[in-house]
């Protein structure tokens, strides 16, 4: 079984960020769920703790990728030095349970030239399997023209970009998001609802824009099942179809389809599940966790309570991601 949107930091690389920089990119303080789970040392944790609680709910491997804040708050040679650091310490984990834990490339996405580089050295020097980008970058989505040699190297590459959730900006957040009492806003702007809406955009822009037309062969990787995307496609669809007639080479739906490639990450009931199954199909669908800030055992009883076939829970559980990503045997 492998799992997919599961994530580490290094607290001694994260410790070298400049906090004015954690904050402009609106991190919570250390009251915040995110904070606590790296007080109790399970994001820092590549080895016995983490394969434990891997163990006991049947998960074989996990791709793991960083959970910000990273090195994509950080500008220039600082940023790429950071990524670099991150993806070695990473692969030095990784090769001592190399059967267990394996990588997706984190970039330093202000340098976009650096970071095509940086890919490239992970997929061929560390054997990582593709790349996180953990939401826009300065406002800006992949579909920017700044950010076109990163998805041409992906593209050459033959690996997929796994577009994650990242803390939307702050005019999003003042405008959609401010003013609930206690929490709220901040649950309200990420998990409760905003950063999958931010990660739909994120993909309907790739679309919208020609982007993917660009790169045929580029896939695309999204959680959270679909990121809404699943119960919106159809509408979507119907309401841009007279202009992608004559703007794209194929239809928003058919691109999506083409494309993009969707995991279970923290969701765990059947009405999503059935409306990513009835939109995508059992052969675009990946088992994921979202590690450590979901439960693996969790996660392992609802792949296993699925309303599919043998054969389709084989493809959601690990046959989907092996193929994508060549995943060794």
């Amino acid at each position: 079984m492998v799992a997919l949107e599961e994530h580490y930091t290094v607290p001694g690389i994260v410790s070298r960020i400049d906090p004015a920089a954690i904050r402009r990119r609106g991190f919570p303080g250390p009251d915040v769920v995110w904070a606590q789970v790296i007080k109790r040392n399970e994001l820092a944790n590549l080895s016995d703790a983490r394969l434990a609680d891997m163990d006991a709910s049947g998960i074989t491997v996990q791709v793991l990728s960083v959970a910000g804040p990273g090195a994509d708050v950080v500008l220039g040679a600082e940023g790429i030095a950071l990524a670099r650091d991150y993806n070695n310490a990473l692969a030095e984990a990784a090769s001592r349970h190399p059967d267990r834990l394996r990588g997706f490339a984190h970039l330093p996405m202000h340098s976009p030239d650096a970071a095509a580089d940086e890919l490239e050295r992970t997929i061929r020097d560390l054997g990582f399997h593709g790349l996180l980008v953990n939401g826009p970058t300065d406002g800006r989505f992949l579909d920017d023209p700044t950010f076109e040699p990163i998805l041409t190297r992906a593209e050459a590459l033959g690996v997929p970009i796994y577009i994650h959730p990242g803390i939307p900006p702050d005019k999003v957040r003042e405008a959609h998001y401010n003013g609930l009492p206690g929490n709220f806003s901040f649950t309200l702007a990420l998990s409760g609802w905003g950063w999958h809406m931010e990660t739909a955009i994120h993909v309907l822009r790739l679309v919208l824009s020609g982007t993917l037309d660009r790169h045929p062969r580029l896939q695309i990787v999204i959680g959270h099942m679909g990121e809404a995307i699943p119960f919106m496609l159809d509408r979507i669809d119907e309401t841009t179809a007279a202009e992608a007639k004559s703007l794209l080479r194929r239809s928003v739906r058919q691109t999506i389809l083409d494309h993009v490639w969707i995991t279970t990450s923290g969701f765990f009931t059947m009405a999503p599940f059935m409306a990513a199954l009835m939109t995508f199909g059992a052969d675009r669908i990946m088992f994921s966790v979202d590690y450590p800030f979901s439960s693996n055992a969790r996660a392992r009883a609802f792949l296993d309570a699925l309303p599919v076939s043998p054969t389709d829970r084989a493809k959601i559980a690990h046959g989907n991601a092996d193929r994508l990503m060549r995943l060794p045997a």
